[in-house]
């Protein structure tokens, strides 16, 4: 999973999550625009990181995207997100 890995770390780096999940939802869109029969291609990401503290969801969804840019150039073809703060998360 070379592009989940890749994700995981910028993330991990520019985020510090106390949680960080990353879902490879790719063999569900098998056939739909994007999907490479390689898969990474559809992702969904759970992020907890306190980095989120006093930012709309769009302020941290356009974070998330501008971390992941290259990535999303490249190969990932769509982003589902989930984005809290560790308050939210409890």
């Amino acid at each position: 999973m070379e592009y989940a890995t890749r994700m995981r770390r910028k993330l991990t780096d520019a985020l510090s999550p106390e949680r960080l999940d990353i879902q490879d939802d790719s063999g569900r869109h098998a056939g739909h625009g994007g999907a490479h029969p390689e898969g990474e291609t559809h992702f969904h990401i759970t992020i907890v990181s306190a980095a989120f503290a006093g930012k709309s969801r769009v302020e941290r969804q356009r974070l998330v995207y501008g971390l992941l840019a290259q990535e999303m150039a490249e190969r990932v073809h769509a982003l589902g997100l989930t984005t809290l703060t560790p308050e939210e998360a409890r």
